[in-house]
């Protein structure tokens, strides 16, 4: 089962990517789908879980989407980055690549169909770069833990999320 996290500072925009993916696939072969607003907890997340595709916003408060994907390179260089923005100004589209090393970068609105192809070839790309260094992709066994996690939220959603104010701190 693959894994893919989406970051995006905008709720509505990760239930629309959340939707689209689902979509793409059926029954069992469905990924493990999470998802942050927050790019601070995204990144916390991501040294403790290995991801194999990343969908980011490049414009966030508090840390842009080209810094975040930067870091993720360094902790996790085999995980696939995709680049998603409002902006489609050249700037916007080199910083994407030459910082953050993305291999795709999309547009908001996106279009389905080029979503559901740069997942594809993302996944594609993640067992190609796992192949090369000798580590099969091996489907990924949910640990008590995340199991847990997974059924306190589908009980109460929102529960396991933590909200912070502009400095940080936890906001009850």
């Amino acid at each position: 089962m693959s894994k893919i996290l989406l970051i995006d500072d905008d709720p509505y925009i990760l239930s629309a990517l959340q939707r689209e993916l689902v979509q793409q696939w059926s029954g069992t072969t469905r990924p493990q789908i999470e998802s942050f607003t927050d790019p601070f907890d995204a990144l916390g997340r991501i040294c403790t879980c290995d991801f194999d595709l990343v969908i980011c916003d490049y414009m966030m408060p508090r840390l842009s989407g080209g810094e975040l994907l930067k870091a993720l390179s360094e902790v996790a260089p085999d995980t696939v980055r995709i680049m998603l923005s409002g902006s489609s100004a050249f700037d916007t589209v080199l910083s994407a690549i030459n910082e953050a090393q993305a291999f795709r970068f999309l547009r908001k609105p996106w279009g389905a169909d080029e979503l559901a192809e740069s997942v594809r070839l993302g996944l594609e790309l993640r067992t190609a770069l796992l192949e090369a260094r000798g580590q099969a992709a091996l489907p990924s066994v949910p640990t008590a833990q995340e199991l847990e996690a997974e059924r306190l939220e589908a009980e109460e959603p929102g529960l396991l999320k933590v909200r912070r104010d502009a400095n940080g701190s936890i906001i009850l």
